[in-house]
């Protein structure tokens, strides 16, 4: 039996002296991605991503501005099979506010520039979305 896994997340986007920059967290298995966690029963997809990004990263200050898509992989955990699904939105972000990462769930967190995020990010299938987000942004946010 294959269990079912809902996330949300998103790729923060604040500007910063005229330029994109983008936040990314290390994962408890090393990897640089955008913060995400699951959704909470009675929680939707939008609120899912806006509390994940807070609990993961310190960050308050953030508005959604669309969603970017949905990625969907199996993974084991534990000796189960597990098919997940991951809505991912772009967020904006204050340009002044402090990152404080939550060590406890994450490695670490920090912001890149675009081209830096998108050489950084490692999982399969993430650069796709990473890139629609960055372009979406800039054509919102010129």
């Amino acid at each position: 039996m294959i269990e079912h896994q809902f996330s949300a997340g998103g790729v923060v986007i604040k500007k910063e002296k005229n330029e994109p920059r983008i936040l990314l967290i290390k994962d408890s298995y090393g990897h640089w991605i955008w913060p995400k966690g699951h959704i909470e029963k009675g929680e939707s997809a939008e609120e899912a991503a806006l509390r994940e990004v807070s609990e993961e990263t310190g960050l308050m200050n953030i508005e959604i501005v669309e969603k970017i898509g949905k990625q969907q992989y199996y993974f084991t955990l534990e000796g189960q099979k597990i098919f997940k699904t991951v809505t991912i939105f772009l967020l904006k972000g204050a340009p002044d506010e402090a990152l404080k990462p939550q060590v406890e769930e994450i490695e670490d967190a920090k912001w890149f520039s675009a081209e830096k995020a998108l050489q950084t990010i490692e999982y399969e299938g993430s650069r796709a979305h990473l890139q629609k987000a960055i372009d979406t942004f800039k054509r919102k946010y010129r």
